[in-house]
């Protein structure tokens, strides 16, 4: 039986998820506000929040679980041309948390893969920002002639981070973010990043499907390791993931 909640109401255990031949499988709960308490208490469990206007909030973890580890992120050959043209252009950077509650609001117009609308509700944007305000949540965004044109945001916690949703207003600009966040995962000793539901891009990108166990466990090991306190955008970290040489202006 599903589980209802208020705001008082702690969020039920993985475990009880519904299973893979009902209606809505890895649905956890219904119901209850956004807060950021209530998002650090499901992200910990490896729950999240997914729902379409006019439904009540629905808590998720999904089985399997798609998840992106750093070391295999494949850089296709044109996307590293495309970061070495980015980078060597003038007027157009990288940088983190210049703009998160932009960057939110961009995605929230912009429909995820297969989907006809987005998940990311006025109540969404709010509690995430509010989140963000926590230090929880970080944007990774690209930026050309002072405008934001493209990026991604992503929920922090340990050594573990979350992929939520990206935006481009000009190609292969949320690609460029994407990339700066995996050279800064590698440059702070982050091994993955759950991406939550399947999708071809993510696929083709190097994520890959992992049970649910497998998932929490690694999220039993990371959590308690020390916080990163500092996204600031770092140019180095670029050669976690380029030649040196693709680097230099």
């Amino acid at each position: 039986m599903l589980t209802w909640l208020d705001d008082s109401t702690p969020l039920p255990p993985s475990t009880e998820a519904l299973g893979a031949d009902s209606e809505a499988p890895g649905l956890v709960a219904a119901g209850g506000r956004l807060t950021a308490a209530r998002l650090e208490e499901a992200y910990r469990q490896g729950i999240f929040p997914w729902f379409s206007p006019g439904q009540p909030v629905l808590w998720w973890s999904p089985d399997p679980r798609m998840v992106l580890p750093v070391a295999e992120f494949r850089l296709a050959r044109s996307l590293k041309k495309t970061i070495r043209r980015f980078l060597h252009t003038p007027g157009c950077e990288v940088r983190f948390d210049s703009d998160c509650r932009g960057v939110i609001e961009a995605c929230a117009k912009t429909p995820r893969e297969g989907q006809d609308g987005t998940w990311i509700v006025p109540a969404v944007v709010e509690a995430y920002f509010e989140w963000h305000r926590a230090g929880r949540v970080h944007s990774a965004e690209t930026w050309a002639g002072g405008e934001l044109v493209g990026g991604l945001y992503f929920v922090a916690i340990g050594r573990m981070v979350y992929g939520e949703s990206m935006f481009s207003h000009r190609t292969d600009a949320s690609k460029i973010a994407l990339a700066a966040l995996i050279a800064a995962c590698r440059a702070r000793g982050v091994a993955l990043i759950d991406c939550q539901q399947n999708t071809g891009h993510l696929a083709s990108l190097g994520a890959r499907e992992v049970p649910r166990a497998a998932f929490e466990a690694h999220l039993a090991h990371t959590l308690g390791a020390p916080a990163i306190a500092d996204w600031t955008y770092d140019a180095a970290h670029w050669r976690t993931l380029l030649d040196p040489l693709d680097t230099q202006a």
